[in-house]
Parts: C-alpha cells; structure tokens; sequence
C-alpha cells in the first residue's frame, strides 16, 4: 500500500522562518529524495542557531573537509513549502528568485549574509594627496553567489527595499572547467546604512561573530570624522 501523500502546508513567515531560508539558499541542500533538508557550516554555533529557529533536536554532525560541520533533517511538508518558495536540489549555479515578503526580507538577507557573505573593515594608509598622507577607514560588505540570475536579484531587492546600491562583480575562478562567481560589493556608507537595516534589532537570530563586527563598524563610523592626515618627509 503507498503512503499517503501529506498534504501542503504553508509555514508561517517569521524572521527566525526567513532567516534558516536565507542560511539554505546560500549553504544549504535539499535532498533528491523529496524529503531530507541539509545545512552546512565550518561554524558549528551557526548550526546551533539554526536547530534553534526550527526548533530542532538532531545533532550536529561532522564530515572531513570544507564546512565539515552539518545537521540534516527529514520533514516532506517544510522541503515542498521550500521548493514552493525557490529552493531546489542542485541549486547552487541555477537559483533565481526566493518569494519571500518583503516584510521579512532583511531577515533573509541577514542570514545570506551569515552563509556566503561577509563584512570586511581596515585602515587604509596608502591613499596620498597633495604632501599628506591619509588614513581611511574602509568597510565593504559583499554577498556572493555561483548563481547570476539570483545575485541579479537580490541586488534588486536589496536596492529596492533598503535603498543602497552596491557594485556587480564577476570573478573568475582559476580551476580549470570553473563557473564564475557573483558578488555584489557595497562601498562604506552603503554598508553602514545596510548593516543598520538588517541588524534592526538586538535579539536577533544570527551569526555573533559578523554581528559584533558590524556593531563596532557602526560604533565608531556612523559618525566618522574628517579623515586624519600626516604630512609626508621629502
């Protein structure tokens, strides 16, 4: 006798909801056998933080190699809700659009963040004008994908929904037979006022660690002063 087929639930968007879709469609994996969901990560806390969004009991896992850390799960009903939504197996060079609400955008986002995107800050003290040397701080902020059709996207709704612009990269990958990849590069006021929308809240779900970094980025240049200068020696 066959199973009965389960029938389709629509999961209620919450940002803990959109935030595990945002940490899939970047690390994560849907099984062809229509019913295991996995995620991946070298962090294993991004996984506690993930179990504790589903409200998950599985443990995590461990395999040899990049991002060894995993926790995999079997629910038909939340794998169909997410092929509904855009996810698919095999997804990593084809992805496009996820439908999620723009209610709940930012909390997609920050968790594409968490999976393949990261927030990178120095001091730059090669830049030269006129005799004087200067300091800049520099804050850059990147997404990045394998798929254009989806960085195409997300650029959009990111321009959209919170009203900054970054820049279209294409980086080839030295190996042989290689897709590229795609990333979108926001400059540093841009990347104030994202990290400032996505991180709109302190209880957040999250990946601490990009979480304390974008918090002192905002500390000390939401209010950046003119940039110091020393005279150069000739």
């Amino acid at each position: 006798m066959s199973r009965k087929k389960l029938p389709f639930v629509h999961f209620e968007w919450t940002p803990d909801i959109a935030y595990v879709v945002g940490l899939l469609v970047t690390d994560g994996c849907l099984s062809k056998d229509g019913r295991h969901i996995n995620m991946r990560s070298a962090e294993p806390v991004l996984l506690a933080t993930f179990k504790k969004c589903l409200n998950l009991k599985n443990k995590i896992g461990y395999t040899e190699g990049q991002r060894g850390y995993r926790v995999q799960f079997g629910n038909v009903q939340f794998y169909n809700w997410l092929l509904n939504i855009g996810l698919f197996p095999a997804k990593t060079h084809t992805i496009g659009e996820i439908k999620i609400p723009d209610k709940f955008f930012r909390d997609f986002l920050r968790g594409h963040l968490d999976g393949d995107g990261n927030i990178t800050r120095y001091k730059d003290t090669y830049n030269t004008y006129k005799g004087r040397r200067y300091t800049s701080n520099r804050l850059f902020v990147r997404f990045i994908s394998a798929s254009k059709s989806h960085i195409v996207w997300l650029r959009t709704k990111i321009s959209e929904l919170a009203g900054v612009n970054g820049a279209l990269i294409k980086e080839w990958r030295p190996e042989a037979n290689r897709v590229p990849i795609w990333e979108i590069k926001f400059a540093k006021k841009a990347s104030i006022n994202l990290l400032e929308w996505i991180y709109y809240q302190p209880q957040l779900p999250s990946l601490q660690r990009k979480r304390a970094l974008a918090m002192r980025a905002l500390s000390e240049l939401q209010n950046e002063k003119r940039k110091a200068y020393t005279m150069i020696e000739t």
